[in-house]
């Protein structure tokens, strides 16, 4: 009698649900494209840029283009047939009597609605049509490399090698997207190493690169990269960058261009007893993005989990930028060099190698793969560049000859107090003689001149008669004071100078 009981509960529980289902599809299985708006209702401008989105499973999180046609259950809820089809199998064959769960109430779906953040969202794809219809960029108005390069020039101070190895494969790397498949032969990218002392200005030129360029540029830092499944970023996090550089459109970022800094940080450990999670295993997953593969990112996050959505990117026209300062490398490639040194008077000394400040432009793979980087990684980035170390004169130079210079800056703040702010030559070099004792590069004159400038920025505002201050080299080295000149002085001299004229 019980079993009989039961399956009477069961088909009346699935009738009840058929009249449901047919009931949810007459009226909320209408696509939201067709659906018509209610009379007097105007579409607003949310829900017009909503469609340029692709929508995604409410459960499994994956994207339209991959699920098929969504099942839509009101209150911006969607679901996929998959899903769909799995619950329904789950609740059938589960064998659970739900005429026995009491106390349980209905999910209320308003209170599910706009769970999905806008950077979580991705843009629909194109169709075919419209992709066959003309190259990505005109070639013609693709910039030349000495263009790039003189537009580098005006922020970046030296560095001329590395300049121009990035001008040419920026260069390259438009031709190659604007070109495409037009032909049987296809262009493959060729991504760059760039090896150079802290604060050579290394980051510094990839992102003054991104303020002139048309494409997408990213900037991921390679120490926060862990193997999945460890805490810490995923190694596809460095996409996810990318995509939210380009505005989660998918193709647009597919032809962009991704820096990876501090990737001297991966290297392979030495005499360790522990899995290694952040240093080869981060080597060997990025090599299916140096190459080239399908990726599923995640979108608007840094690692995959079941609350996030994942996309597919294809990273075969994705330009890779690496950089890091490889503080040790230098030994390694003294060490390599002194193998050849021997006894007697025409004999290399060893101690030849320890003053050279350009010792890392004699770099070679081997010594890269002695720091502990893998061949399989190096051999994906066949252009290795290297930085010169920052002389004395380049400091004096990075001082006040870029655009956005410290000097102008300084200038430009006290100018909003109608004071001039100047700076003789002894003092320019007595800055730059300091920050090479500190040996941190470019880094070191902002530093520098922070401390100087300080008891300036606080006692100008309370005077209201001071004009001009002249930095001299003795208020640098803490022998006397800065030159002030009152606003009168000013005055006069501008007098005599239109006199004079």
């Amino acid at each position: 009698m019980e079993d009989k009981e039961y399956f009477k509960d069961t088909e009346n529980t699935e009738k009840d649900m058929e009249m449901d289902a047919e009931h949810t599809d007459s009226k909320d299985t209408v696509p939201e494209d067709s659906r018509p708006e209610a009379p007097g209702q105007e579409v607003t401008g949310e829900q017009e840029e909503d469609k340029e989105y692709e929508r995604f499973c409410f459960l499994c999180h994956r994207p339209e283009s991959q699920t098929g046609k969504l099942i839509t259950l009101g209150q911006g809820i969607s679901i996929c047939p998959d899903c769909m089809q799995k619950t329904m199998d789950t609740i059938q064959n589960g064998n659970i009597d739900f005429s026995k769960l009491q106390g349980i109430n209905m999910i209320n779906l308003s209170d599910l609605q706009n769970m999905m953040p806008r950077q979580q969202k991705v843009k629909k794809k194109k169709p075919k049509e419209e992709k066959a219809a003309g190259p990505a960029f005109d070639i013609r108005k693709i910039p030349a490399p000495h263009k790039i390069k003189g537009q580098l020039d005006e922020y970046v101070i030296g560095q001329d090698y590395a300049k121009k190895v990035i001008s040419v494969a920026v260069y390259n790397h438009y031709k190659r997207v604007a070109t495409g498949t037009q032909d049987d032969i296809e262009i493959e990218k060729s991504n760059i190493l760039m090896i150079g002392p802290t604060g050579s200005g290394k980051t510094y030129l990839v992102k003054t690169l991104a303020r002139l360029l048309d494409v997408p540029l990213a900037i991921a830092d390679a120490t926060s990269l862990t193997e999945a499944g460890y805490i810490g970023d995923d190694i596809e996090s460095v996409i996810s960058k990318l995509l939210a550089a380009a505005d989660n459109d998918v193709e647009k970022a597919e032809r962009g261009i991704v820096f990876i800094d501090e990737i001297d940080k991966i290297a392979k450990k030495k005499d360790t007893h522990h899995r290694d999670v952040s240093g080869e295993s981060v080597q060997q997953g990025l090599l299916k993005l140096l190459e080239g593969a399908e990726v599923e990112v995640p979108v608007g996050a840094s690692s995959k989990n079941a609350m996030v959505p994942l996309t597919t990117v294809n990273t075969r026209n994705i330009l890779f930028i690496c950089g890091g300062a490889f503080p040790d490398l230098e030994n390694v490639i003294k060490e390599r060099l002194n193998q050849k040194s021997s006894m007697g008077f025409q004999a290399d000394l060893k101690d030849k190698y320890d003053h050279d400040p350009n010792l890392l432009s004699k770099v070679t793979l081997e010594d890269l793969r002695n720091f502990g980087m893998i061949p399989e990684f190096l051999g994906r980035l066949p252009v290795i560049c290297t930085l010169d170390r920052l002389t004395k004169d380049m400091l004096v130079r990075i001082l006040k000859e870029p655009k956005n210079a410290i000097l102008k800056q300084y200038q430009k703040l006290l100018a909003l107090d109608e004071v001039q702010l100047e700076f003789d030559d002894g003092a320019l070099e007595a800055i730059a003689e300091k920050a090479m004792e500190r040996d941190t590069g470019a880094r070191a004159l902002r530093a520098i001149i922070e401390e100087f400038m300080l008891d300036i920025m606080y006692e100008i505002p309370k005077d209201d008669d001071i004009g001009r201050v002249t930095i001299t080299r003795e208020y640098i080295e803490h022998r006397g004071g800065p030159l002030i000149a009152m606003r009168g002085v000013l005055k006069l001299e501008s007098q005599e100078a239109a006199a004079q004229g």
